[in-house]
């Protein structure tokens, strides 16, 4: 599991006084608010920042580091990935997963034979969609629905399913 998960992206600078735009890559962009601080990732490099002011302004979030008061330093900043500790991730109920713990298991169907590998969780609205590669390199597309996902474990590095008729013709 990884140590760190990724809350937004920084797409460029705001104002004179060192803001910055930020993509948010949460489900919840209000959760900002609630941030102390967060790891700004410039080329695998960390540097840990105290979250001073937090704005929002259609799908973005405005943000302003403590010591940081420089436009051109922000504009440094630019496509840098923010992070933050799992331990200050949003709690998540019972059989929910953060994304990047499910990239990369195993998709095995009931009687274990593995379909392939979990490459990316789609998500589109009225459910989560598995993208999985199979074995020959071929994509195979399997809803996050009750009916086809029988088990999420990451901890044994897999994922349940049934395929439901059709799914694999797809």
């Amino acid at each position: 599991m990884e140590e760190r998960l990724r809350v937004g992206v920084i797409t460029s600078a705001h104002g004179v006084h060192g803001e910055v735009n930020v993509f948010p890559t949460t489900d919840d962009p209000q959760r900002f608010k609630q941030l102390g601080k967060c790891y700004i990732d410039k080329k695998g490099v960390l540097k840990e920042v105290e979250i001073d002011s937090v704005k929002f302004f259609k799908n973005m979030v405005i943000l302003h580091f403590k010591d940081i008061d420089d436009r051109n330093f922000a504009e440094t900043l630019k496509q840098c990935d923010l992070l933050i500790d799992r331990e200050d991730a949003v709690p998540l109920a019972e059989g929910e997963f953060f994304i990047c713990d499910l990239v990369g298991l195993k998709v095995i169907d009931e009687a274990g034979t593995e379909l392939g590998v979990v490459e990316d969780v789609l998500q589109t609205g009225a459910n989560d969609v598995f993208q999985v590669t199979k074995p020959d390199g071929k994509e195979l597309l399997i809803p996050s629905i009750k009916d086809c996902v029988l088990e999420k474990n990451p901890g044994g590095g897999y994922i349940k399913v049934h395929l439901l008729p059709g799914l694999e013709e797809l």
